[in-house]
């Protein structure tokens, strides 16, 4: 059986369900379902020979072409599809729910597929979606403060242990937000795609209750907030957690003392302009002898002079300060989360 399904439909009714992607291998790298798995009907080569065909010749000579690649791949497209969905009931989409994913579900159907759901306007609707949903009423708990304060570490803490709602922006980013925040990390996401992993997060949370998130510039390496959640986070309460330069020191040491000094080496020389030559100098000298304190404590006088600037663009009677003597985010979660008790 074939249905036609709105994205709403799908993830508020059968959000369980195994969803294949049909578009062309570089159109899902851009950005995808984060569920969504890729069985492309064409190759990214393919797709655009097709394109060049309609362009220059006509629709009809596309389609014949289209066809005659499609052909030899027939049962791998059940393969595959079999192996996402072993009991032959899956979702599959296009771009905007044309002609890939109609034939892609018909073929399904026509060998042996009990049910098969198209989402109605594909990839497109999806989007649409996904961004509109962050327009959505939501009280935010923002966590602020200095680099090097343990913010991640924290929210991880209030999740696990105490049971707050939290969305890590920075792992969904697999980025830290500094110079040295790719250190270590998995490549990112591209910028859509984080869009849509936030959103995937987002749309499991009761809006009843508070989310807890950690302040951030819009850009976290590469990735970018989506607009309508970053207003929201601008417009909200910031908790900022004002530790001692020396602890947030220690705490870096900690986070990168172990990493290349090459890698290291190329982040300091990225902010050397804002460091200053002076303190680039020492900085790498320190890096030469593995003096990882040193070269954390110059650091943060750039960072710290950064991330006043941005508290200082928000309305003062929207910060709350919270003075914390350490990093240890046990004891730092429970002072945090008493002082918003307190506060509200």
């Amino acid at each position: 059986m074939l249905e036609t399904i709105t994205i709403g439909h799908y993830l508020n009714k059968y959000p369980g369900l195994p969803i294949v992607d049909v578009r062309s291998p570089c159109e899902y790298k851009k950005g995808h379902i984060p569920n969504a798995v890729n069985v492309p009907i064409f190759t990214d080569e393919e797709r655009a020979d097709i394109g060049t065909t309609y362009k220059q010749q006509s629709k009809e000579r596309a389609i014949e072409i289209g066809m005659k690649f499609v052909q030899p791949k027939l049962q791998h497209f059940i393969d595959e599809t079999i192996r996402v969905a072993p009991d032959q009931t899956v979702v599959v989409h296009c771009w905007r729910g044309g002609m890939r994913s109609r034939s892609f579900a018909q073929h399904l159907v026509d060998n042996g597929f009990g049910q098969v759901y198209i989402i109605e306007s594909g990839y497109k609707a999806f989007r649409k979606y996904a961004l509109r949903a962050f327009e959505e009423d939501a009280q935010l708990i923002i966590l602020g403060g200095y680099t090097g304060s343990a913010k991640t570490e924290l929210l991880k803490q209030i999740d696990g242990e105490f049971g707050y709602q939290v969305i890590d922006l920075e792992e969904l980013a697999n980025h830290r937000g500094s110079a040295f925040g790719g250190i270590g990390q998995a490549p990112q996401p591209t910028v859509e795609q984080f869009e849509n992993n936030v959103f995937w997060k987002w749309k499991d949370l009761d809006f009843s209750r508070e989310v807890w998130i950690e302040d951030e510039s819009r850009a976290i390496g590469t990735a970018m907030i989506p607009e309508a959640l970053f207003k929201k986070m601008r417009s909200q309460r910031m908790y900022f957690l004002d530790i001692p330069r020396a602890e947030r020191a220690r705490h870096l040491v900690k986070d990168y003392g172990k990493s290349h000094t090459e890698k290291l080496q190329e982040a300091i020389n990225r902010i050397s302009s804002r460091l200053g030559g002076l303190n680039t100098r020492q900085a790498l000298q320190h890096l030469d002898k593995g003096e990882m304190f040193e070269v954390a404590r110059i650091a943060l006088i750039y960072y710290d002079k950064y991330y006043a600037r941005g508290v200082a663009k928000r309305d003062p009677k929207m910060v709350t300060s919270i003075p914390l003597k350490t990093t240890e985010s046990d004891q730092n979660a429970r002072q945090i989360i008493q002082a918003i008790i307190e506060r509200t």
